[in-house]
C-alpha cells in the first residue's frame, strides 16, 4: 500500500486514515521511527500490557511457585 501527503506545520506528518487502519494505529499510541536507505519507516510500539495478555503463552507455574521464587529472590537481594 503506498500514498502520497505534504509534511505540515511544524514538520508534523499525517498518514491517510486508510494507512493507520491497515497498521492499526490510534491516537496516542506510541510509534518507533527509524531511517533505512533514506526512507522514514514507522512501526507501532507494542503495549507491553497488550503483549502479556494477547500472546501464547510458554510457562506455566502455580501460585505457591510463584511465591516461593519470590521469597527466595527477596532473600538474596534483602539478606
Amino acid at each position: 500500500m503506498a500514498s502520497t501527503g505534504k509534511v505540515a506545520k511544524k514538520r508534523a506528518l499525517y498518514p491517510p486514515k486508510s494507512i493507520m487502519d491497515k497498521l492499526n494505529l490510534n491516537e496516542g499510541q506510541l510509534v518507533k521511527y527509524r531511517i533505512e536507505d533514506r526512507r522514514l519507516v514507522v512501526e507501532p510500539v507494542r503495549d507491553p500490557l497488550e503483549l502479556a495478555i494477547k500472546s501464547k503463552k510458554w510457562g506455566k507455574t502455580t501460585v505457591k511457585e510463584f511465591e516461593e521464587e519470590s521469597e527466595k529472590e527477596q532473600r538474596e537481594f534483602y539478606g
